[in-house]
């Protein structure tokens, strides 16, 4: 079975499309665009004019599940997030599945290298290797995954100090292993993910914030002190990979300093025909959409449609118009048990969309002779009126292509001040 994906030769930066060969539908992708080394850490929050909003997707299926993944940098003059998606995962372990996301800060640099080897690190250390010697134990492959994260760290280090000096870069992690009886969710930081059951958010891991009680007192344990909420009042998680500056406590462990890389590894049994889906997301989703109102917004789109690359980049585009202005990247892995495609939901999909391009061609004639509204004003609108069977979570906000495309098509020479991005973004967050 062959896979294919879209790369960008930093050199050459047309798409370049490669084809992946496996027997056993493995796929693996790590996010190559907009890395740049030497990344400043006073320029985590430096913005864009105008958001970036192109977009990369993957999909893929085996092992009785299917994934979407969608990145977009966005507001950010760096894109630091990455990816890893691999079905059908080495050293014999053909039936389990991992994915992850990183969240990459002050640079790329651990992002991507975590994107490329944490995955080996994890299933070939020692412990990991122990645990699957005769049926695998839960708590000792918690125990391995744990350690690869410890190792990887380490290793991360010592190379940088080799080659050119500590990186300063660091990254949040948050994955999921899938193995045939259990889901290991796997966090560091706080990028977050999610487990939908029967309906309804069933479990989702906790955030890394250096305010919560036990991340603070192992901080101030180690001389440091957490100030606005963040370590030493720079850093906004607690644990992460990388992040060298914050690991320098002498008579510490690696788990005792002032930033961790130890992760949290929950396991949680699997149930057939109850289990629908996975979200695995950085923090550029969550800082716009509760944990229910995505799961709620996943499902009704899944009602909809069954392209996993279109649900995902519905909910980037979604948070975007929501306010985020960090990157944004998502995964979004379907069990048997997902919701299917309704032919009443997709009914009621078409009848909003006829609904909303009427009504913004009414409010764009209304005007009459003052000239054409700007796109702000449209939305400004709609958003004071009841619209019935909005998308839940997503609300007006998931529709703004719908009613950016009707105006673009009754305004196609509105001039660059009146550009709807620009006015959207800025006056309708």
């Amino acid at each position: 079975m062959m896979s294919c994906f879209r790369v960008r030769n930093l050199q050459h930066p047309g798409p370049v499309s490669v084809a992946l060969c496996s027997q056993k539908l493995t796929f693996r992708y790590c996010q190559p665009v907009f890395w740049k080394f030497g990344f400043k850490r006073d320029t985590m929050g430096a913005f864009l004019d105008k958001p970036k909003m192109e977009k990369y997707n993957s999909h893929g299926e085996g092992n009785n599940l299917r994934y979407g993944l969608s990145s977009m940098q966005g507001w950010r003059v760096e894109m630091e997030d990455a990816h890893t998606a691999v079905i059908g995962l080495p050293h014999g372990l053909d039936l389990w599945s991992f994915f992850a996301v990183y969240d990459g800060h002050a640079g790329s640099q651990v992002a991507k290298y975590c994107c490329e080897h944490l995955l080996e690190h994890i299933t070939s250390n020692s412990d990991f290797q122990s645990a699957l010697q005769e049926d695998p134990s839960v708590d000792s492959v918690k125990n391995g995954i744990r350690t690869g994260f410890l190792q990887i760290d380490e290793h991360m280090r010592t190379i940088s100090e080799k080659k050119h000096g500590v990186d300063r870069s660091g990254s949040t992690a948050v994955g999921v292993m899938i193995s045939p009886s259990h889901i290991y969710f796997i966090n560091c930081g706080d990028s977050r993910g999610l487990l939908s059951r029967g309906g309804a958010v069933h479990f989702f891991t906790q955030d890394h914030k250096p305010s919560n009680p036990l991340e603070k007192e192992r901080i101030q344990n180690a001389g440091g002190s957490v100030m606005i909420q963040r370590v030493n009042g720079s850093l906004a998680v607690s644990r992460a990979l990388g992040d060298f500056d914050y690991k320098c406590v002498h008579g510490k462990g690696p788990t005792e300093q002032l930033v961790s890389p130890e992760p949290e590894v929950y396991a949680i049994e699997r149930c057939e025909g109850e289990d629908e889906f996975i979200i695995l997301a950085c923090d550029g989703i969550w800082d716009v959409m509760a944990n229910e109102e995505l799961c709620d917004f996943v499902r009704s789109r899944l009602e909809v449609t069954d392209d996993l690359e279109r649900v995902s980049n519905e909910i980037v585009d979604t948070c975007l118009y929501k306010g985020s202005r960090d990157n944004m990247s998502v995964v979004l892995i379907c069990f048997p048990g997902a919701p299917k495609v309704s032919p009443e939901a997709v009914k009621r999909e078409a009848e909003l969309d006829k609904y909303l391009e009427a009504r913004v061609e009414e409010i764009i004639k209304k005007q009459g002779d003052e000239g054409a509204p700007d796109l702000v004003h449209v939305m400004r609108t709609l958003a004071s009126e009841s619209i019935p069977n909005l998308p839940p979570g997503g609300e007006l906000a998931s529709k703004r292509s719908v009613i950016e495309a009707v105006y673009n098509k009754l305004n196609p020479y509105r001039s660059d001040d009146t550009d709807p991005d620009i006015l959207f973004f800025r006056g309708f967050s």
